[in-house]
């Protein structure tokens, strides 16, 4: 397949264009400053904005399914995730990409109590913000027509962790559950290869 991984330049992105090149996919990688960023090995890379729905749609042509692990923290979160979330559906969509997985945030997804984890007790409330923006950002693929995944670490990452190969989908979200960048690649690209989730969020753990 040809994949456009847009924020490839992340932890997450860079797994992501790590595990297609590894399963024999073509590899478009969008990053905002290509000179940066040499080491992605045989990807394309172009430079990109995903806040911006004519780059979108340049960097998407000819591609047959999108990865989102775009984030600029320069920017305010609710502005950044909604307007990329915006741009993404624009611009796939003129571009005729109708798959597209993005990378989400546990936070907001459900915890074991049935609420938004970043509304349990003693949650942590620092980045409240980021939870906020990243939650406008779903809110807005909810009513685009791409046929979207948002996949969510079931709590965090674990930072050193290597490739195992396996995963689980969550039940529901688990502050206490890691997975490592690499397997959460691997479940990046399965939601590409063999789209099992629709229109619709879920979270990862290891097995």
């Amino acid at each position: 397949m040809n994949i456009v991984i847009f924020g490839a330049g992340g932890r997450a992105g860079r797994q992501a264009v790590a595990e297609a090149r590894l399963r024999g996919h073509r590899v478009t990688a969008v990053v905002r400053d290509p000179a940066a960023h040499g080491d992605l090995g045989d990807a394309h890379v172009v430079a990109g904005d995903v806040t911006d729905a004519a780059s979108v749609a340049r960097a998407a042509a000819g591609q047959d399914a999108a990865i989102s692990a775009a984030v600029d923290l320069s920017q305010a979160p609710t502005q950044f995730f909604t307007t990329s979330s915006r741009a993404l559906a624009a611009g796939l969509a003129e571009a005729g990409v109708r798959r597209l997985v993005v990378v989400g945030l546990a936070s907001i997804l459900p915890g074991a109590s049935g609420v938004a984890l970043m509304d349990e007790p003693g949650y942590p409330d620092e980045y409240r913000s980021f939870y906020l923006g990243h939650a406008a950002g779903l809110d807005e693929l909810r009513t685009c027509d791409l046929d979207w995944a948002y996949v969510a670490p079931a709590g965090d990452f674990d930072h050193d962790g290597t490739r195992t190969g396996r995963y689980r989908v969550a039940g529901h979200g688990d502050p206490a559950s890691r997975i490592s960048y690499p397997d959460f690649a691997i479940a990046l690209l399965d939601e590409i290869e063999t789209p099992r989730h629709h229109r619709s969020a879920l979270s990862v753990r290891e097995v």
